[in-house]
């Protein structure tokens, strides 16, 4: 009965703590910049373990501006005569932080694609702010959880499957001009298809080129054996799987 007594007080008083937040007051304002800020601290966390471009504080200041928007948009509803779409801010909001990421989006010397996770991320945490900024505190953190579990688990799980792909693309660099035929008709005779490759010159006085191939094995368990092959190819300088 103690138990019952206590979760029926824990839920209400979650109930009530939800209901200031969705109201209009000094203590609605504080509990939605508040979770904003918890909001932004805790997906920034994530970024900055990972040495992101953004990290805690850039996380943080964009869903508390967003938060911001978001009131002003319904303090000027409720305060001021016309016909105000209290969306409209928050709007802008949402396309102008695609600016934001864009900046932290970068594309590698091995023709990598970096930072669209730490993009999507402040769009998402964006997109958080307006939501408790509005006072749906509820569905800000429920969707805060599902985010972490996308940047932890799904994060495992894609490594995984690149891990396992039967095709890949692997950056290759050579001694010189000669080894890249002797390299492809080593991968001819190891029955290794070639779906794609794009050959460069090394920016580097003296070096030989550098390629990037997309290739596919016949199984998973092939794939070790033509990596460590390449690896030990005399014609091959350096080998990473992208």
């Amino acid at each position: 009965v103690l138990m019952l007594q206590e979760k029926g007080r824990g839920e209400r008083m979650i109930d009530g703590f939800l209901a200031v937040a969705e109201g209009w007051s000094t203590g609605a304002m504080i509990i939605r910049m508040v979770s904003a800020l918890v909001i932004g601290t805790v997906i920034g966390i994530d970024r900055a373990i990972k040495r992101r471009g953004a990290g805690i504080k850039t996380h943080t200041l964009v869903c508390l501006g967003a938060a911001l928007v978001m009131m002003t948009g319904q303090y000027i509803k409720m305060n001021f005569e016309g016909n105000m779409d209290i969306a409209r801010m928050g709007a802008q909001v949402i396309s102008g932080v695609g600016f934001l990421g864009v900046g932290t989006i970068i594309v590698t010397g091995k023709n990598q694609i970096r930072g669209l996770t730490t993009a999507a991320g402040l769009w998402a945490c964006a997109c958080l702010g307006l939501a408790v900024g509005i006072g749906f505190v509820k569905g800000a953190f429920i969707t805060l959880i599902l985010v972490m579990i996308t940047l932890k688990v799904l994060t495992k799980l894609d490594s995984k499957l690149h891990m396992y792909a039967k095709v890949f693309d692997v950056y290759v660099e050579f001694p010189n001009n000669q080894s890249v035929s002797e390299f492809m008709e080593r991968l001819h005779k190891m029955e290794v298809k070639i779906y794609n490759i794009e050959l460069s010159k090394s920016k580097i006085k003296g070096e030989g080129p550098n390629a990037i191939l997309c290739i596919e094995v016949n199984s998973r368990s092939k794939r070790r054996n033509v990596l460590e092959s390449i690896r030990g190819m005399v014609c091959v300088k350096y080998m990473e799987v992208l």
